[in-house]
């Protein structure tokens, strides 16, 4: 099979297995709206008045929230995605991919592609529903938003694959992503603002890859921002082929068991 018949085809696969499993979608939705409902409900109620606009540059707290509820519902389906890696090897779909006459780059690429497609899917809804309960938002903002989002995808679900493609286990997996998802969602500024924090705790957001994803689509749906956007862009990008390009080099590695 060429290149391209292995893109489509592994991308095709993961795109196929997502639709199949219709409890994924709506977990990995409902998880990022309980956040919203709760804990943005509870502030936006808390710091009504001119407190609100004062503490999050001139926007209340909802509109503030809901560009980091977006990106944090793409980042979490993004990084997840890499236990599918151990499922086919339990399962010995892997162990097809290793031996077929194919490029394993184009099959890693494909299998990131589709489970990027699916979480930008999720965060689209989740934007939609932002919409909706979230007046003030700018729509126009929405295409670059999703634009973003797939390279966010694309940049964490690479991670997902290098760390799954290293170990056996599906509860092991599990485990460090719940020790990874949580510090990154806090200490990536979608709940608060980062220019408000005191120096040295700034340094510790900005080294976190999340907080430019975070960033960006603030800026896009309400045009407030810490970072310049070009800098939350070219960061992304440069992260994206960085964690892609170590989880092929980890796959290609990959070895029959």
């Amino acid at each position: 099979m060429n290149e391209g018949g292995i893109l489509y085809a592994m991308t095709y696969r993961q795109l196929k297995r997502y639709f199949r499993a219709k409890s994924r979608l709506i977990g990995t939705i409902i998880n990022p709206l309980i956040f919203f409902l709760f804990l943005g409900m509870g502030w936006s109620f808390s710091l009504r008045g001119g407190i609100s606009k004062q503490l999050f540059g001139g926007i209340d707290y909802l509109a503030f929230l809901a560009p980091g509820i977006t990106v944090m519902t793409i980042f979490t389906s993004s990084l997840i995605g890499g236990i599918s890696v151990i499922w086919d090897r339990e399962f010995g779909f892997l162990k097809e991919v290793l031996v077929a006459p194919a490029s394993r780059t184009y099959a890693i690429l494909g299998r990131a592609l589709g489970d990027s497609l699916t979480s930008v899917l999720q965060g689209a809804i989740v934007l939609a529903m932002m919409y909706f309960m979230v007046p003030g938002l700018k729509l126009e903002g929405s295409l670059p938003v999703l634009v973003l989002g797939l390279v966010t995808a694309l940049t964490f679900n690479g991670l997902g694959i290098a760390i799954a493609s290293k170990m056996r286990s599906p509860e092991g997996f599990q485990l460090i992503m719940s020790l990874i998802t949580l510090p990154l969602i806090f200490l990536s500024g979608a709940f608060y603002p980062i220019d408000k924090l005191p120096s040295l705790a700034r340094v510790i957001f900005y080294i976190n890859p999340l907080t430019f994803a975070v960033d960006a689509t603030r800026y896009y749906l309400t045009g407030i921002n810490s970072i310049p956007l070009i800098a939350d862009v070219m960061i992304l990008l440069i992260l994206c082929a960085a964690f892609l390009a170590i989880s092929i080099r980890i796959f290609e590695r990959s070895t029959i068991e």
